[in-house]
Formats: C-alpha cells, sequence, structure tokens
C-alpha cells in the first residue's frame, strides 16, 4: 500500500498535491454547509474563496512586475484557500457586509505583499497566511477563527495532511510539534484530570492537525535539516498554547507560527540565485549538463539541491518549479544541473530544453542532507542509478579538485554505455584520488546484486551507503542492503521534495 502510495506522489510536486487537497477541504466544506455541519452557507465559502483568489492573483501580478521575478500562480490558489480555510466566510445577501469583505479582501493582499516585501536577499521570511491575519488582527482587530479544526473535516484533513507530509518527509517536524503542543496545552489546563477529553478537544476540534500539516510544514519557511527542523517544531508547539504570552498579548497560532517563522529564517540558508545560462551540452544519451553563472555564488555541500523556478505558459501538473541536485562543486565557479529528459516530458523540462544561452532562473530554497560524513575515515559505497549520479559528480569533483582522498567504491547503473554521464571526472577520480569506480551495463553485465558489491568490497558490512536514484531502484537497493546485513543507520538515500 506505500508503494502505491508512494509512487503517486513521486508523479506529483507538493505544490499540485498541497493545491488538490485544499480543493478537496472546500468541495467538503460546501457539502457540509448544505447540511448545517459548519456555520456559514455553501454560497458564503464560495464568495469568500471568490474574493480571496482574485485579490491575491490581482496582487500577485502586480509585485511579480515590479520585482521582475516570476510568479508562481499554485502558490496563489494555495495561499488564497488557506486563509478560506482558516477565516470564517462572511454572509452573502443583504445587507453586504463590507467589514468582512473588506477584511478578506486586505488579509490577501497582504499575504501576496509579504512574499515580495518580506524577505532579505530574496529568501521569505514569513508565512503569508499568519502574518496577513496576524497584521490585520493587530490593526483592524479582525481575526482568523479557524474553523476548519472542528470533527467533521477532520478526516479529510487528516488523510490529506498525511499525503503532503510523506511528499515531503517532514513527520519529524510534525511530530515534534504535536508532542509539545499536546504537553504544554494539557499541562496549562486546569481541568487536567480529563486528559482524554482533552485529547479529543485539542485534537478534533480545534486547528491543531490543520496548523501542523498545512501550516507548520509550508516549505519556503521551514529549516531544512533534520536537527533544527525538530527544534522548529518543539519551540513552535511551546509557544502554540493558549497560556502562553508575552505581556498582554497571548498565543495564537499564526502568532506562534511567526515567532518560529524567525527561528527559521535564522538557522537557514538566506539566498535566492539568478541564474543565467552559460551553456547546455548533452553528456549522455538524453542526458544534458546545463551550466549557469549565478548572480552571487552558493555556499554549499557537495551533495545538495536546491528548488529551480522556470517562469512559463501553459504549466502542467507539475508545475514551474523543480528540485534539482547542485551537479556542480563548491569549488567551480559555475553551477552544473545534470537533467534526463523522457519521452512526454513535463512542461518544465520542455521549457528547460529550449533555454538559449543568456537566458534565466531563478533558484533557492538550498537543502539536503545527502552530504559526506565528517570523519575522512569512515568508508563509504555510492550507488547510483541514471541521472541520480549528479550528486556523486559534486562529490568526486569536490575531492578532486581539493586533493582529498577517500575510502570510495562507486557504482554507476545504467540501462546502457551511452547513457553514462560525467564518465571523465569519475575515470579521473580513479587515477588520482584511488576512487574504485564500477560501470554496472543492464546491457552488458547485468544488473547490480548483493553478490557484486561483495565481491567488490570485502569490507561492505563496514561501509556508509549512499544511494540516490529513480525512487524504485532507490527503495529496491535499500532492501538490499539490508538484507546483507547493513544498518539503516549505515544508509542514506538521496531525497528532495520533488518530481525529477
Amino acid at each position: 500500500m506505500l508503494n502505491f502510495i508512494d509512487n503517486f506522489l513521486n508523479k506529483i510536486t507538493m505544490y499540485r498535491l498541497m493545491l488538490y487537497f485544499l480543493i478537496v477541504l472546500v468541495v467538503a466544506a460546501v457539502v457540509y454547509s448544505f447540511f448545517g455541519k459548519v456555520p456559514f452557507q455553501p454560497i458564503d465559502l464560495v464568495f469568500s474563496v471568490f474574493v480571496l483568489i482574485v485579490v491575491s492573483w490581482l496582487t500577485n501580478k502586480v509585485f511579480s512586475r515590479i520585482f521582475v521575478v516570476p510568479s508562481n500562480v499554485e502558490s496563489v490558489y494555495i495561499t488564497s484557500l488557506i486563509l478560506a480555510m482558516i477565516i470564517t466566510p462572511p454572509a452573502f445577501g443583504t445587507p453586504i457586509d463590507w467589514s468582512s469583505i473588506s477584511f478578506l479582501a486586505w488579509v490577501a493582499g497582504l499575504s501576496m505583499a509579504s512574499k515580495y516585501i518580506l524577505t532579505i536577499r530574496g529568501k521569505h521570511i514569513f508565512n503569508p497566511a499568519a502574518f496577513a491575519v496576524a497584521l490585520t488582527a493587530f490593526t483592524i482587530s479582525q481575526s482568523a477563527s479557524w474553523w476548519v479544526g472542528t470533527q467533521v473535516m477532520l478526516p479529510f484533513v487528516l488523510i490529506g495532511g498525511l499525503l503532503v507530509t510523506r511528499k515531503i518527509q517532514r513527520f519529524d517536524l510534525v511530530f515534534s510539534f504535536i508532542i509539545l503542543a499536546l504537553a504544554t496545552t494539557i499541562l496549562s489546563s486546569p481541568s487536567r484530570s480529563e486528559i482524554l477529553f482533552l485529547l479529543k478537544r485539542i485534537l478534533a476540534d480545534s486547528p491543531v492537525i490543520f496548523f501542523a500539516l498545512v501550516m507548520l510544514t509550508e516549505p519556503l519557511t521551514t529549516p531544512p535539516t533534520r536537527f533544527w527542523r525538530i527544534s522548529y517544531g518543539l519551540l513552535i508547539g511551546l509557544i502554540f498554547g493558549p497560556r502562553f504570552h508575552i505581556g498582554t498579548v497571548y498565543s495564537t497560532p499564526e502568532l506562534a507560527l511567526l515567532l518560529g517563522n524567525i527561528f527559521s529564517y535564522l538557522v537557514s540558508p538566506k539566498a535566492k540565485y539568478l541564474l543565467t545560462l552559460q551553456s547546455a551540452q548533452e553528456v549522455g544519451k538524453d542526458i544534458y549538463d546545463y551550466v549557469f553563472s549565478p548572480s552571487q555564488k552558493p555556499n554549499f555541500q557537495p551533495g545538495q539541491y536546491l528548488e529551480w523556478t522556470l517562469g512559463h505558459k501553459n504549466s502542467d501538473t507539475r508545475g514551474n518549479r523543480r528540485y534539482f541536485t547542485i551537479a556542480s562543486s563548491p569549488t567551480e565557479n559555475e553551477i552544473h544541473l545534470g537533467v534526463k529528459f523522457y519521452p512526454n516530458s513535463s512542461s518544465f523540462k520542455t521549457a528547460l530544453r529550449i533555454l538559449n544561452s543568456g537566458n534565466q532562473v531563478l533558484a533557492g530554497q538550498l537543502a539536503g542532507e545527502f552530504t559526506m560524513p565528517k570523519n575522512f575515515n569512515d568508508k563509504l559505497t555510492f550507488i547510483a542509478g541514471g541521472i541520480g549520479i549528479t550528486p556523486f559528480r559534486s562529490m568526486i569533483k569536490y575531492l578532486l579538485d581539493r586533493h582529498e582522498k577517500r575510502d570510495i567504491v562507486l557504482y554507476y547503473c545504467c540501462k546502457t554505455a551511452d547513457e553514462l554521464a560525467f564518465k571523465d571526472i569519475f575515470d579521473q577520480a580513479v587515477k588520482q584520488l584511488g576512487i574504485k569506480v564500477v560501470y554496472v551495463i543492464a546491457d552488458q553485465s547485468g544488473f547490480l546484486t548483493a553478490d557484486l558489491i561483495k565481491q567488490q568490497s570485502s569490507d561492505y558490512q563496514l561501509r556508509h551507503y549512499y544511494i540516490s536514484g529513480p525512487r524504485g531502484m532507490v527503495v529496491a537497493f535499500k532492501n538490499t542492503l539490508k538484507s546483507m546485513g547493513i544498518s539503516g543507520r549505515h544508509i542514506k538515500i538521496d531525497f528532495f521534495p520533488g518530481y525529477v
């Protein structure tokens, strides 16, 4: 069952998944409103969504032109629908409730504007929806009700939210937040003797689950590494409780998130990069090495990835933002991007393929823990499938340029010999660094097996394994290694929250 879910999730971007999830929530709420299960009429929610989307779209359009950056329509719809879930829709009828309508317009406009204005070096600081409702609460005394936190909405929130969280692999963040949020709320309650009642009220009749699975996991304001994500979740969980206050200002979900956003900003990479294409060269069958000149040189570790934004018309279900591993080494001045093209490629890859020299792409959200250990004595085995070779190109090029020797065995698996990319670098590493490279060509020698790994490395049980490639291949090799007695602690898989 999990394999089926993961295969589905791997075919859609997290942004499009979130958008579909929120649409389902709106539809469910409209249906419930017919039966009086939510505190508004169907037309109220439809009208509220309409106002939020129109104002958000117009504001985003204006600011994207002012700041001359690619706009992302998906983020407009996502933010609008999140706002629709946390602000009670105004009654649509006569007399017209202009105050509530202006509130909707304000939060929609402020949320979009904050994405462009409240940035430092292109890095987002605050969750846009949380910022907008917090600011309006202080300025015009109208605030979010978080009406989505009800029992009737919980099944939809839980199922969709868990799918999103699995897609982006942020369970560490979600669990750390929920555990501390529950603990602080229960401990601060005067009726701690009724623990089961409190748990039900907190989980089923409050916005905790929606907040954790939708708002907290927002990728642009979340720390990129596991340690800082857990710390981020614990911090927000601590201040999430209604009894937490600073002076006369008591905590609300949006204020807790904004305080956490500040912490996240301080511990996260802070730059976005405008990359200008210098060249694109085919380095293997349907594999291209794109070379970009960055507006400023990223400070990254070999094996990390960036989120790439390529504005183009008529984007498909995978959107105009994708995650790709940086194929270049930090020692190189240019940024290399290795891309494999398939028949019926996504609209993103179609647009990428026709880029000309001088065209620009925006990149940011530097993250990833698929990096080499600091201990130089650790013995490493790299297993790459197809275009999964890119992080190893980055690592080995880095070692070559720094003249650093490590005990490394690289298995490079391809279907045919003409699909091998960056072979010159790996052959150079064999000669200069003593790295062992085993090319496993399916059409010639079959597939990589446990027996082959044992033959090539008598010390295979002492090694740390890094696996990168298509998801099916990564899962298969991870299972193979575990069947060989390799501890899961010694296996790293290349993960980033998007479809390659």
